[in-house]
């Protein structure tokens, strides 16, 4: 596995691939808590480190980008990639609640589920996570922290509801 640490607007990101695929992106709060494996090489100009590199660069100037053209490859259950290829299909600046993700892959009931996959989400941003509301656009859970999760919609333009407890 080769790796890099991006300093991106919300914070240091780690970003993690190996010659077939990005199979990671940590948020800043798993940067905090984890470290990479003792066999992990760092490098800036491996292909695919460098491809998301790029493209999050890009994403981060404001421009719209096509997180489609990296290679990713997350570990998980099939219900876990299932999910995770349905994040794949959110365009740019759109949202989906998760009961729309739970039609999408033929379990309607299953949204709390659906919530459980897009939480475990290995690949964030890229697989774009964030971009899973509640209903009626409203905030849910980010496992980066919702305040990552507001500055990526700010980003795109999407609005939000915050929640009121």
């Amino acid at each position: 596995m080769y790796h890099l640490l991006y300093l991106s607007p919300v914070g240091q990101l780690r970003i993690v691939a190996d010659d077939i695929a990005l199979r990671q992106l940590w948020l800043p709060n798993e940067v905090e808590s984890r470290r990479p494996e003792n066999t992990w090489v760092e490098n800036a100009h491996h292909p695919i480190i460098s491809q998301v590199v790029e493209t999050l660069s890009d994403y981060f100037a404001g421009k719209k980008v096509d997180f489609n053209a990296i290679p990713c490859q997350p570990e998980g259950s099939e219900f876990q990639k299932s999910v995770w290829h349905q994040l794949k299909s959110i365009d740019y600046a759109k949202v989906v609640s998760y009961g729309d993700i739970a039609a999408a892959i033929n379990k309607p009931k299953g949204a709390q589920a659906v919530g459980g996959a897009v939480g475990a989400n290995p690949i964030a941003i890229i697989l774009p996570c964030h971009r899973v509301m509640g209903k009626n656009n409203s905030l849910t859970g980010y496992s980066g922290g919702l305040h990552v999760k507001k500055a990526l919609l700010e980003l795109e333009g999407i609005p939000y509801k915050e929640n009121k407890r």
